[in-house]
Protein backbone atom coordinates (compact mmCIF):
# COMPACT_ATOMS: atom_id res chain seq x y z
CA UNK A 1 0.00 0.00 0.00
CA UNK A 2 1.37 2.97 -1.22
CA UNK A 3 0.77 6.54 1.99
CA UNK A 4 1.93 10.12 1.31
CA UNK A 5 3.79 8.64 -1.74
CA UNK A 6 6.10 6.44 0.73
CA UNK A 7 5.57 2.36 0.57
CA UNK A 8 4.57 1.15 4.01
CA UNK A 9 7.53 -0.66 6.05
CA UNK A 10 6.69 -4.52 6.47
CA UNK A 11 5.15 -5.96 9.30
CA UNK A 12 8.12 -7.54 11.67
CA UNK A 13 8.46 -11.50 11.57
CA UNK A 14 7.21 -13.03 14.83
CA UNK A 15 6.76 -16.56 16.38
CA UNK A 16 10.77 -16.92 15.86
CA UNK A 17 11.57 -18.03 19.06
CA UNK A 18 11.09 -21.71 18.01
CA UNK A 19 13.10 -20.97 15.06
CA UNK A 20 15.88 -20.81 17.50
CA UNK A 21 14.85 -23.47 19.39
CA UNK A 22 14.92 -25.46 15.88
CA UNK A 23 18.27 -24.64 14.90
CA UNK A 24 19.46 -25.77 18.64
CA UNK A 25 17.91 -28.87 18.34
CA UNK A 26 19.78 -29.45 15.36
CA UNK A 27 23.28 -28.57 16.41
CA UNK A 28 22.86 -30.94 19.35
CA UNK A 29 21.23 -33.43 17.91
CA UNK A 30 22.37 -33.77 14.59
CA UNK A 31 25.42 -32.09 14.88
CA UNK A 32 24.41 -29.65 12.01
CA UNK A 33 27.79 -27.37 10.58
CA UNK A 34 27.15 -24.02 10.79
CA UNK A 35 27.03 -22.81 7.45
CA UNK A 36 24.20 -25.74 7.37
CA UNK A 37 22.82 -23.94 10.43
CA UNK A 38 22.69 -20.50 8.44
CA UNK A 39 21.04 -21.91 5.59
CA UNK A 40 18.02 -23.05 7.91
CA UNK A 41 18.33 -20.03 9.59
CA UNK A 42 17.83 -18.08 5.81
CA UNK A 43 15.05 -19.97 4.42
CA UNK A 44 12.88 -19.65 7.47
CA UNK A 45 13.40 -16.16 7.97
CA UNK A 46 12.61 -15.63 4.45
CA UNK A 47 9.32 -17.47 5.08
CA UNK A 48 8.57 -15.72 8.05
CA UNK A 49 9.30 -12.00 6.44
CA UNK A 50 7.07 -13.14 3.73
CA UNK A 51 3.96 -14.20 6.42
CA UNK A 52 4.33 -11.09 8.40
CA UNK A 53 2.61 -9.13 5.72
CA UNK A 54 -0.20 -11.45 6.11
CA UNK A 55 0.13 -10.97 10.07
CA UNK A 56 0.57 -14.76 10.20
CA UNK A 57 3.66 -15.59 13.23
CA UNK A 58 6.10 -18.33 11.72
CA UNK A 59 5.31 -21.23 13.74
CA UNK A 60 1.42 -20.56 12.71
CA UNK A 61 1.48 -20.73 9.30
CA UNK A 62 -1.10 -22.79 7.19
CA UNK A 63 -0.61 -24.90 4.78
CA UNK A 64 -2.17 -22.67 1.74
CA UNK A 65 0.41 -20.04 3.09
CA UNK A 66 3.52 -21.95 2.28
CA UNK A 67 2.33 -22.86 -1.44
CA UNK A 68 1.75 -19.10 -1.98
CA UNK A 69 5.85 -18.32 -0.32
CA UNK A 70 6.31 -21.47 -2.99
CA UNK A 71 4.40 -20.03 -5.88
CA UNK A 72 6.11 -16.62 -4.72
CA UNK A 73 9.88 -18.41 -5.18
CA UNK A 74 9.46 -19.75 -8.44
CA UNK A 75 8.27 -16.10 -9.21
CA UNK A 76 11.65 -14.31 -8.12
CA UNK A 77 13.63 -17.10 -10.41
CA UNK A 78 14.12 -20.02 -7.92
CA UNK A 79 15.08 -22.96 -9.42
CA UNK A 80 13.22 -25.95 -8.54
CA UNK A 81 16.19 -27.70 -7.07
CA UNK A 82 15.78 -24.23 -5.16
CA UNK A 83 12.08 -24.02 -4.28
CA UNK A 84 12.33 -27.89 -2.81
CA UNK A 85 15.08 -27.24 -0.46
CA UNK A 86 13.84 -24.69 0.98
CA UNK A 87 10.19 -26.90 1.75
CA UNK A 88 12.82 -29.71 2.95
CA UNK A 89 13.78 -26.69 5.68
CA UNK A 90 10.22 -25.59 6.18
CA UNK A 91 8.97 -29.50 6.39
CA UNK A 92 11.65 -30.01 8.73
CA UNK A 93 10.57 -27.54 11.00
CA UNK A 94 7.21 -27.97 11.07
CA UNK A 95 8.34 -32.06 12.03
CA UNK A 96 9.92 -30.49 15.06
CA UNK A 97 6.97 -28.19 16.24
CA UNK A 98 4.74 -31.08 15.73
CA UNK A 99 7.01 -33.28 18.23
CA UNK A 100 7.34 -30.47 20.42
CA UNK A 101 3.65 -30.26 20.87
CA UNK A 102 3.90 -26.71 19.73
CA UNK A 103 1.57 -27.63 16.77
CA UNK A 104 -1.74 -30.56 16.58
CA UNK A 105 -1.09 -30.54 12.86
CA UNK A 106 1.88 -30.55 10.04
CA UNK A 107 1.03 -28.20 7.21
CA UNK A 108 3.60 -29.74 4.81
CA UNK A 109 1.91 -32.93 4.92
CA UNK A 110 -0.09 -32.04 1.48
CA UNK A 111 2.12 -29.93 -0.15
CA UNK A 112 4.45 -31.52 -3.09
CA UNK A 113 7.53 -30.45 -4.27
CA UNK A 114 8.11 -28.60 -7.40
CA UNK A 115 8.32 -31.25 -10.18
CA UNK A 116 12.40 -31.53 -11.87
CA UNK A 117 13.49 -32.16 -15.19
CA UNK A 118 15.02 -35.43 -15.20
CA UNK A 119 19.12 -34.94 -15.80
CA UNK A 120 19.72 -35.62 -19.02
CA UNK A 121 22.87 -38.15 -19.69
CA UNK A 122 25.74 -36.88 -21.01
CA UNK A 123 26.72 -37.41 -24.70
CA UNK A 124 29.51 -37.61 -26.37
CA UNK A 125 28.98 -36.50 -30.19
CA UNK A 126 30.43 -39.16 -32.97
CA UNK A 127 33.23 -36.80 -33.56
CA UNK A 128 34.27 -37.46 -29.90
CA UNK A 129 33.66 -41.01 -30.40
CA UNK A 130 35.74 -41.32 -33.16
CA UNK A 131 38.94 -39.20 -31.91
CA UNK A 132 38.81 -41.94 -28.94
CA UNK A 133 38.08 -45.07 -30.79
CA UNK A 134 41.13 -43.91 -33.04
CA UNK A 135 43.56 -43.28 -29.96
CA UNK A 136 42.57 -46.44 -28.97
CA UNK A 137 43.14 -48.28 -32.41
CA UNK A 138 46.65 -46.61 -32.86
CA UNK A 139 47.97 -47.27 -29.09
CA UNK A 140 46.84 -50.93 -29.58
CA UNK A 141 49.02 -51.13 -32.76
CA UNK A 142 51.69 -49.03 -32.01
CA UNK A 143 52.69 -51.39 -28.59
CA UNK A 144 55.49 -53.86 -28.76
CA UNK A 145 54.28 -57.47 -29.84
CA UNK A 146 54.01 -60.00 -27.17
CA UNK A 147 53.90 -56.95 -24.46
CA UNK A 148 51.87 -56.27 -21.81
CA UNK A 149 51.56 -52.99 -23.19
CA UNK A 150 50.13 -54.23 -25.96
CA UNK A 151 48.16 -56.73 -24.46
CA UNK A 152 46.39 -54.00 -22.14
CA UNK A 153 46.22 -51.54 -25.34
CA UNK A 154 43.90 -54.36 -27.33
CA UNK A 155 41.76 -55.05 -24.52
CA UNK A 156 40.85 -50.97 -23.74
CA UNK A 157 41.05 -51.11 -27.76
CA UNK A 158 38.26 -54.26 -27.81
CA UNK A 159 36.41 -53.15 -24.96
CA UNK A 160 35.62 -49.38 -26.25
CA UNK A 161 34.77 -50.83 -30.01
CA UNK A 162 32.19 -53.63 -28.42
CA UNK A 163 30.70 -50.87 -26.10
CA UNK A 164 29.96 -48.53 -28.08
CA UNK A 165 29.35 -50.96 -30.81
CA UNK A 166 26.41 -52.68 -28.30
CA UNK A 167 25.50 -50.49 -25.53
CA UNK A 168 25.65 -52.95 -22.82
CA UNK A 169 25.60 -51.84 -19.06
CA UNK A 170 29.76 -52.21 -18.00
CA UNK A 171 28.33 -54.76 -15.80
CA UNK A 172 27.00 -56.78 -18.65
CA UNK A 173 30.41 -56.24 -20.61
CA UNK A 174 33.33 -57.01 -18.70
CA UNK A 175 31.78 -60.21 -17.17
CA UNK A 176 31.44 -61.17 -21.12
CA UNK A 177 31.91 -64.99 -21.01
CA UNK A 178 34.61 -65.93 -23.67
CA UNK A 179 31.66 -68.53 -25.46
CA UNK A 180 29.44 -65.49 -25.65
CA UNK A 181 32.29 -64.77 -28.82
CA UNK A 182 32.28 -68.31 -30.45
CA UNK A 183 31.73 -69.28 -34.05
CA UNK A 184 30.29 -66.73 -35.91
CA UNK A 185 29.50 -64.23 -33.54
CA UNK A 186 27.54 -61.83 -35.16
CA UNK A 187 25.13 -61.85 -32.38
CA UNK A 188 25.88 -62.18 -28.78
CA UNK A 189 23.21 -63.39 -26.17
CA UNK A 190 23.68 -61.50 -23.14
CA UNK A 191 21.81 -61.88 -19.36
CA UNK A 192 20.95 -58.86 -18.57
CA UNK A 193 18.79 -57.60 -15.26
CA UNK A 194 16.11 -59.64 -13.92
CA UNK A 195 18.19 -62.29 -15.58
CA UNK A 196 16.11 -61.44 -18.65
CA UNK A 197 18.34 -62.57 -21.94
CA UNK A 198 18.71 -60.44 -25.38
CA UNK A 199 20.49 -60.70 -28.70
CA UNK A 200 22.84 -57.78 -29.23
CA UNK A 201 24.71 -57.90 -32.73
CA UNK A 202 28.17 -57.19 -32.87
CA UNK A 203 29.69 -55.16 -35.77
CA UNK A 204 32.87 -55.87 -37.53
CA UNK A 205 35.14 -53.50 -35.91
CA UNK A 206 34.35 -54.93 -33.21
CA UNK A 207 34.71 -58.44 -33.72
CA UNK A 208 38.09 -57.50 -35.64
CA UNK A 209 39.21 -55.85 -32.30
CA UNK A 210 37.90 -58.69 -29.89
CA UNK A 211 40.02 -61.10 -32.50
CA UNK A 212 43.51 -58.98 -32.26
CA UNK A 213 42.63 -59.10 -28.63
CA UNK A 214 42.13 -62.67 -27.54
CA UNK A 215 45.30 -63.32 -30.25
CA UNK A 216 47.74 -61.07 -28.04
CA UNK A 217 45.60 -62.96 -25.02
CA UNK A 218 46.30 -66.52 -25.87
CA UNK A 219 50.06 -65.82 -27.47
CA UNK A 220 50.58 -64.34 -23.81
CA UNK A 221 50.05 -67.85 -22.15
CA UNK A 222 46.70 -65.88 -20.34
CA UNK A 223 43.83 -67.45 -21.85
CA UNK A 224 43.91 -71.11 -20.64
CA UNK A 225 41.35 -72.12 -19.06
CA UNK A 226 39.69 -68.46 -18.20
CA UNK A 227 36.20 -69.00 -18.21
CA UNK A 228 35.77 -65.01 -19.01
CA UNK A 229 36.13 -62.52 -22.25
CA UNK A 230 38.16 -60.07 -20.49
CA UNK A 231 40.35 -62.12 -17.88
CA UNK A 232 41.77 -60.98 -14.72
CA UNK A 233 43.23 -61.85 -11.33
CA UNK A 234 40.67 -60.25 -8.71
CA UNK A 235 38.13 -62.56 -6.92
CA UNK A 236 36.00 -62.26 -10.09
CA UNK A 237 37.80 -63.46 -12.21
CA UNK A 238 37.17 -60.75 -14.85
CA UNK A 239 38.27 -57.31 -14.84
CA UNK A 240 36.58 -54.67 -13.03
CA UNK A 241 34.64 -51.82 -13.99
CA UNK A 242 36.61 -49.47 -11.66
CA UNK A 243 39.70 -51.00 -13.75
CA UNK A 244 38.04 -50.11 -16.77
CA UNK A 245 37.02 -46.30 -15.93
CA UNK A 246 40.55 -46.12 -15.30
CA UNK A 247 41.92 -46.93 -18.58
CA UNK A 248 38.93 -44.85 -20.65
CA UNK A 249 39.47 -41.86 -18.84
CA UNK A 250 43.04 -41.86 -19.30
CA UNK A 251 42.83 -42.66 -22.98
CA UNK A 252 40.07 -39.65 -23.11
CA UNK A 253 42.71 -37.44 -21.91
CA UNK A 254 45.68 -39.01 -24.41
CA UNK A 255 43.04 -38.17 -27.06
CA UNK A 256 42.19 -34.66 -25.89
CA UNK A 257 38.67 -34.95 -24.73
CA UNK A 258 37.77 -34.05 -20.89
CA UNK A 259 37.95 -37.43 -19.02
CA UNK A 260 35.16 -35.95 -16.71
CA UNK A 261 33.20 -36.16 -19.55
CA UNK A 262 34.01 -39.59 -20.57
CA UNK A 263 33.13 -43.16 -18.81
CA UNK A 264 31.52 -46.43 -19.88
CA UNK A 265 28.27 -45.39 -19.08
CA UNK A 266 28.14 -42.42 -21.24
CA UNK A 267 29.41 -44.64 -24.16
CA UNK A 268 26.34 -46.54 -23.45
CA UNK A 269 24.50 -43.56 -23.69
CA UNK A 270 26.20 -42.30 -26.66
CA UNK A 271 25.61 -45.80 -28.70
CA UNK A 272 21.94 -44.75 -27.85
CA UNK A 273 21.49 -41.23 -28.85
CA UNK A 274 23.19 -41.76 -32.37
CA UNK A 275 21.06 -44.74 -33.01
CA UNK A 276 18.23 -42.55 -32.47
CA UNK A 277 19.53 -39.34 -34.07
CA UNK A 278 20.35 -41.27 -37.07
CA UNK A 279 16.87 -42.75 -37.40
CA UNK A 280 16.31 -45.94 -35.30
CA UNK A 281 13.41 -46.74 -34.01
CA UNK A 282 12.92 -46.87 -30.04
CA UNK A 283 11.55 -49.83 -29.30
CA UNK A 284 14.55 -51.36 -31.21
CA UNK A 285 16.67 -49.33 -29.02
CA UNK A 286 14.79 -50.21 -25.96
CA UNK A 287 15.59 -53.80 -26.59
CA UNK A 288 19.32 -53.56 -27.27
CA UNK A 289 19.77 -51.50 -24.28
CA UNK A 290 17.69 -54.54 -22.21
CA UNK A 291 15.13 -51.66 -20.44
CA UNK A 292 12.49 -53.08 -19.18
CA UNK A 293 10.37 -50.10 -19.55
CA UNK A 294 10.50 -47.76 -22.69
CA UNK A 295 10.16 -44.69 -20.50
CA UNK A 296 13.59 -45.24 -19.39
CA UNK A 297 15.00 -45.46 -23.43
CA UNK A 298 12.79 -42.09 -23.77
CA UNK A 299 15.43 -39.98 -21.70
CA UNK A 300 17.65 -40.17 -25.15
CA UNK A 301 14.71 -38.20 -27.29
CA UNK A 302 14.91 -35.55 -24.58
CA UNK A 303 18.72 -35.53 -25.53
CA UNK A 304 17.61 -34.86 -29.02
CA UNK A 305 15.32 -32.36 -28.27
CA UNK A 306 17.73 -30.51 -25.83
CA UNK A 307 20.21 -30.95 -28.90
CA UNK A 308 17.64 -29.42 -31.57
CA UNK A 309 17.30 -26.46 -28.84
CA UNK A 310 20.74 -25.50 -28.73
CA UNK A 311 21.80 -25.13 -31.84
CA UNK A 312 18.41 -22.83 -32.84
CA UNK A 313 19.72 -20.87 -29.57
CA UNK A 314 23.18 -20.74 -31.36
CA UNK A 315 22.29 -20.80 -34.61
CA UNK A 316 18.64 -18.60 -35.52
CA UNK A 317 19.72 -14.68 -36.38
CA UNK A 318 17.24 -13.82 -34.10
CA UNK A 319 18.24 -16.54 -30.64
CA UNK A 320 19.86 -13.46 -29.17
CA UNK A 321 16.47 -11.79 -28.94
CA UNK A 322 15.25 -14.30 -26.57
Amino acid sequence: MITDGRRRPKAPATGLHHLEAFLEMLAAERGAAENTLNAYRRDLEDLADFVADRGTPLDRVSEDEIGAYLNDLSRRGFAARSVARRLSAIRQFHRFLYAEGVRGDDPTGAIEGPKRRPALPKILSEGDVDQLLDTARREAGDQQAGSVAELRARRLYALIESLYATGLRVSELIALPRAAIRGDHRLITIRGKGGRERLVPLNAPARRAIADYLAALDEAGKAGGRAWLFPAGGASGHLTRQAFARDLKALAARAGLRPAQVSPHVLRHAFASHLLQNGADLRVVQQLLGHADISTTQIYTHVLDERLRQLVATHHPLAEDE
